[in-house]
Parts: structure tokens; C-alpha cells; sequence
């Protein structure tokens, strides 16, 4: 299946907590059926220093969401095209109607920096304080082998190209 018309207009809408945590307008680059790849610039207000990495205004991030697997992956670039990293979140598998690609963040988190030289687990103790684990053991289960994967891919000679290309 493909995208249609190159870079349609969509909305990502990030939940978090049954609760909208930002929506934001994306360029759908592509859509196989599985994968849902979009494009778009840093949406939050100003610049977010997480000390590791800072998004800014003009960074430029390629999303890919899965309808089948539970995490996202998040291609960050300065707005002049250099590579900053990859910002993949943990999250159920994505749904897309009515133009709008619906994504339910599990607090979970993994940075990988662009040499790859530095692999971080972030937001391990917001997972934990979030009840998951009680409420929906599956699922918590699923989100704590999407970030052992995610790492293990991370910590592979070829990174994220596989699932990515």
C-alpha cells in the first residue's frame, strides 16, 4: 500500500494517560500497511534540553509508528539535515483514521545518540508509577520487550537500518 499523494496531511495525536498530550500536523511519507512513516518539524514550544540531546525549533523528525508493534521510532535531524539520534517511544501499536494517526504513549523511552555510542533507557520510573503493570500486566509485559528490542537493535552493528529501511 502506498502513501498516496506524497507528503498528505495528517495529524499525529499522542495519548498519554487517557489523556491528549499533543497533537500535531505531519507529512505522511509513507504507509505499507504495517509501517506509518511521517514527517515533522519539532512541535512543542521552544527548545526542550533533555541534557543528552535538545529538539529545537526547525529539527525535523521522521516517525515511524507500526500497526503490529509496540514502540515508535523517531529519526531527529537539525533543519540543515544532520543527524542528532533516533527518540524511539514505547507505545501500542498505532491506529490511523480519519487523518489521524492515534498513538498511545506507555512513558517508556530509549535515546539512541547518531554515532550511536550512547544508548539510554529513559522514563523507567514514570513506567513504574503508572500502574500499568497492575492494571494491564499484558501490556506492560509487551512494553518492557519493546524496549529490550528497541535496545538490542540500538546496540547492533546495523542500528535501527533494518527495521527502518
Amino acid at each position: 500500500m502506498s502513501a498516496g499523494p506524497a507528503d498528505a496531511g495528517l495529524t499525529v495525536v499522542l495519548v498519554k494517560a487517557g489523556r491528549t498530550k499533543i497533537r500535531y500536523p505531519a507529512a505522511l511519507v509513507a504507509d505499507n500497511g504495517t509501517r506509518v512513516t511521517v514527517r515533522a518539524p519539532w512541535a512543542a514550544p521552544g527548545v526542550r534540553d533533555f541534557g543528552f540531546v535538545r529538539f529545537e525549533p526547525g529539527d525535523v523528525f521522521t516517525e515511524h509508528y507500526w500497526r503490529d508493534a509496540w514502540f515508535a521510532v523517531k529519526e531527529v535531524r537539525t533543519g540543515a539535515g544532520e543527524l542528532k539520534g533516533w527518540y524511539c517511544d514505547v507505545t501500542r501499536p498505532a491506529v490511523l483514521r480519519d487523518g489521524e494517526l492515534l498513538v498511545e504513549d506507555l512513558d517508556l523511552d530509549l535515546w539512541v545518540s547518531a554515532d550511536r555510542s550512547g544508548v539510554l533507557r529513559l522514563d523507567e520510573d514514570e513506567f513504574e508509577e503508572s500502574g500499568l503493570a497492575g492494571r494491564d500486566p499484558e501490556a506492560a509485559r509487551a512494553a518492557m520487550a519493546a524496549l529490550d528490542e528497541l535496545e538490542r537493535l540500538a546496540r547492533t552493528e546495523e542500528g535501527f537500518a533494518g527495521l527502518l529501511g
